[in-house]
């Protein structure tokens, strides 16, 4: 019994002792660990406390260099003002004597216009006595006086005047016919061209009398076949190893000749393989007419034209005047143009797109009534052209008036294109006549002393005598020669007819 009692307190009294020293072990670790926590906030505290006294110190100091800036900056800003305010006071000064100047000069002034007053009065009343002696004198009125001299003074100006006027009017027609004989010049050198009449084809040669029957057909049905698919009329006649077709339409008429070549070449005549061939003409010539047209726009510098002005152009490929194919004359007018547009200082591509389509009506004047001009103008609003494009094709014929500068040079070249030689085929016996019989006409009227066909006899000038004719007259005279010209002659486009009056006074200075 005792033994487990003595080892039970013995193991209490351990388990005393054990916590005895745990605890004594614990206060002292945690007063070491107070102690050591002391230590380094004592530490820091000192650390803060310089910290503070330097940046103390650096504050002191910044408010010192601070406070020695501002103390310079002031006194620069001192020095400153004190100098403009010497300056402003040297101004005052300045100002103070230009006024006391200013002032003087102005009584010199005022004294001076005071004299100046007395001697306008002085002056004048020599200038009434005078006058009043002049009158005396002259035993005529200041007013009198006054209105003679005018008179004279008048009559001498008019004269100078008139004097004057002529000879700007002469310089300046001198001036005007040389500038124009130098574009003229220039733009025929630029557009010379090889260029030689055309005559229409209206035959297609055979290769032998017999092919005749073949055309015609069993009861003629191969050529009725061939006229109402082409629309135009074959002529065979005795002609030998020919046929001739006939119609106003020049494309119906070309169609007419590549389909009958064909045929011929083929051999194979009759109605199924005729429309069979005209079609695959229509097809060729439509091509061939695109084509023409392009190459005129590309050739003239005129792009973007619409497909169907293009498609006209091409017809003009295949129609002529007086032997001379309408669209070389197309590309030759637009080419004259805007040389002398160029040269004159008018727009070049007005001029250019105006002498390009100035004829366009030619290619369906046989389908649509009017003058051709006109036609050609109406094409061209319905496709929005600028007026000034409109009115150089309206008035290519002098039909319209001319609204632009343009308008005349289409013209001009238009003649230069038509007129010049070679370009249409005319012999000279025919031409000679034309103009003989135009200046008959003219000179069969009473009162006209000469006449003159120009311009390849596109305008005849009329010298009338002036005692026999007066302006009225003349005026009457103009219209009864163009009612006589339009009865008695067949002539291409329009004749213009120009009646001149001259008046001249003559005098002898001896």
């Amino acid at each position: 019994m005792t033994d487990p009692v003595v080892q039970a307190v013995v193991a209490l009294i351990a388990i005393a002792a054990g916590f005895a020293l745990g605890f004594m072990a614990r206060s002292y670790w945690a007063s070491q660990a107070i102690r050591t926590a002391h230590d380094k906030s004592a530490r820091i505290v000192a650390e803060a406390r310089a910290q503070q006294k330097e940046l103390i110190l650096q504050a002191k100091d910044e408010q010192v260099r601070l406070a020695r800036e501002a103390e310079e900056e002031a006194r620069a800003k001192r020095g400153e003002l004190a100098g403009l305010e010497r300056r402003l006071l040297q101004r005052d000064e300045q100002l103070d004597q230009r006024s006391d100047m200013l002032e003087e000069r102005d009584r010199k002034l005022i004294g001076r216009e005071r004299e100046i007053d007395q001697a306008k009065e002085e002056l004048a009343r020599a200038r009434q006595e005078q006058i009043a002696a002049l009158e005396r004198v002259s035993l005529m009125s200041q007013d009198d006086a006054k209105q003679i001299l005018l008179e004279q003074v008048r009559e001498e100006a008019e004269h100078d005047a008139v004097r004057l006027a002529k000879s700007i009017e002469r310089k300046g027609r001198e001036e005007a016919e040389d500038r124009a004989r130098d574009v003229l010049v220039t733009a025929i050198q630029r557009v010379m061209v090889d260029h030689t009449a055309e005559m229409t084809v209206t035959s297609v040669t055979l290769p032998s009398d017999e092919m005749k029957g073949r055309i015609i057909g069993r009861e003629g049905r191969n050529i009725r076949a061939l006229e109402q698919a082409t629309g135009i009329d074959l002529i065979i006649d005795d002609t030998p190893e020919t046929v001739l077709i006939s119609g106003f339409d020049p494309v119906r008429r070309e169609i007419a000749r590549v389909a009958l070549t064909k045929l011929i070449q083929d051999g194979r005549i009759h109605p199924g393989r005729i429309e069979e061939v005209v079609a695959k003409a229509k097809a060729e010539v439509e091509l061939i007419m695109r084509q023409a047209g392009e190459a005129a726009a590309y050739e003239t510098g005129v792009p973007g034209l619409p497909p169907e002005l293009i498609r006209l152009l091409g017809r003009l490929k295949f129609r002529t005047s007086y032997g001379q194919n309408v669209l070389q004359h197309s590309i030759e007018t637009a080419r004259l143009a805007a040389v002398v547009a160029g040269e004159t200082g008018a727009d070049v591509q007005i001029a250019k797109v105006g002498g390009l389509l100035h004829d366009i009506g030619k290619a369906v004047d046989h389908e649509v009534e009017g003058p051709h001009a006109a036609i050609g103008a109406q094409i061209a609003a319905r496709h929005n052209f600028p007026m000034k494009v409109i009115n150089a094709i309206a008035a290519h014929h002098q039909e319209v008036e001319y609204a632009c500068v343009e308008a005349p040079i289409v013209q001009i070249a238009d003649a230069i294109s038509a007129s010049r030689p070679g370009a249409r085929g005319e012999s000279a016996e025919t031409y000679l006549k034309r103009l003989e019989e135009l200046q008959a006409i003219a000179e069969s009227f009473e009162g006209v002393e000469k006449s003159f066909a120009v311009q390849a006899g596109r305008e005849v000038r009329i010298l009338v005598r002036p005692e026999e004719i007066d302006d009225l007259a003349s005026m009457r005279l103009a219209r009864d020669i163009v009612r006589k010209i339009e009865e008695s002659l067949t002539y291409p486009g329009q004749i213009k007819v120009t009646v001149i009056r001259e008046t001249r006074a003559v005098e002898y200075a001896k």
